[in-house]
């Protein structure tokens, strides 16, 4: 992990002269969501300005102060005031992105966003990004074979959102299975080599 995020950190992602690639890191309501700060924490080291996202059902895993304390950045949420630099803060997140990862991504998120829905502010900003997505999947893998989930996966896929996992192991509910997140530094590598293309 150290090793490719120095590697990426000499090959220029972190020099002064160049400007720091910016990512939004949506984080939804899983259990896996407490890994998302292992991912803002390798990524911010890497020299990537990391703007965190958490949807109401993340907050019930992950806290703000841990997210901003590791991004060194503002963490958005939907009870905060909208607005960024005199933009809606949807718009203003939306546009400033070069990448929008999801980790963990939802069987709810993924279906609100096959759909078009934009109940919050996360799924608002998804809709209106030209930046490519990205999402790491994290559920039961019941859930993740399900015709339904399937078939909003493949929809997004068919739209350009890449998928980084899920992963084969023990879940949360007990089950070993299809459904984990993928590693945080699997998941930071692959972001990274993206941004560095």
């Amino acid at each position: 992990m150290d090793v490719d995020c120095h590697r990426f950190i000499s090959a220029g992602l972190d020099s002064p002269l160049m400007k720091k690639p910016r990512l939004i890191l949506g984080v939804t309501g899983s259990i896996s969501a407490y890994r998302a700060a292992d991912v803002v924490s390798i990524l911010t080291k890497a020299g990537v300005e990391v703007d965190v996202v958490v949807t109401r059902e993340g907050l019930k895993f992950v806290t703000t102060l841990t997210l901003q304390t590791l991004s060194r950045r503002s963490v958005y949420t939907d009870d905060m005031p909208d607005g960024v630099e005199g933009r809606p803060t949807h718009i203003g997140l939306a546009d400033d992105a070069d990448l929008v990862l999801i980790a963990p991504a939802t069987a709810n998120l993924i279906a609100q966003y096959a759909l078009g829905l934009a109940p919050n502010l996360l799924t608002s900003l998804l809709l209106a990004t030209p930046a490519p997505v990205y999402m790491a999947p994290a559920m039961n893998g019941k859930m993740w074979k399900h015709p339904a989930v399937q078939a909003n996966v493949k929809t997004l896929k068919d739209r350009g959102v890449h998928f980084i996992g899920p992963d084969q192991g023990l879940l949360a509910c007990g089950y070993e299975g299809i459904g984990r997140l993928w590693p945080a530094d699997k998941i930071a590598n692959d972001i990274l080599k993206k941004l560095k293309s």
